[in-house]
């Protein structure tokens, strides 16, 4: 029976050594795989004629074509007008309070919340807050903003 136990200790250890060592990384990872932007390595740009609105890319280009993730910074108090993106937005606040205004319903998004808006959904949407609000988004194409009329 000694020899059965030990025979079964003996086992289980080769089996947790031999899953812990596939579960590390294999020796061709490279370190091309991982994305690392400390924040005084973000490159700001503004977007024209925006009232002061930045992006920062972290993935692609939020200007561009293709997946793009990228942190976006807007002064406290900027409203965005009447508008929808031609597919699904999501976004994480960060900082500050960000706003949607949906069929005439405010949401408010305080920093640590998320949001995903639909393609196509009619919206107003901004920066509540006296203090700027930072968020960050991405989408698997470009970025886009489609501004519609208001209804009379």
């Amino acid at each position: 029976m000694v020899f059965s136990t030990a025979r079964a200790c003996a086992f289980c250890v080769i089996a947790f050594a031999s899953t812990a060592l596939s579960a590390q990384p294999d020796a061709t990872s490279t370190s091309a795989e991982t994305i690392s932007f400390p924040a005084n390595d973000l490159h700001w740009v503004e977007i024209p004629d925006t009232g002061g609105i930045k992006y920062a890319n972290v993935s692609g280009d939020l200007t561009g074509k293709g997946t793009y993730e990228a942190f976006v910074h807007f002064p406290g108090g900027k409203a965005n007008p009447f508008h929808h993106h031609t597919q699904a937005l999501p976004t994480v606040v960060l900082k500050g309070t960000f706003y949607a205004i949906i069929d005439g319903k405010r949401t408010e998004y305080p920093a640590g919340s998320f949001y995903r808006l639909p393609a196509k959904l009619a919206h107003y949407s901004g920066c509540s807050s006296s203090e700027d609000c930072l968020l960050f988004q991405y989408q698997d194409d470009h970025f886009d903003m489609v501004p519609l009329k208001t209804a009379n």
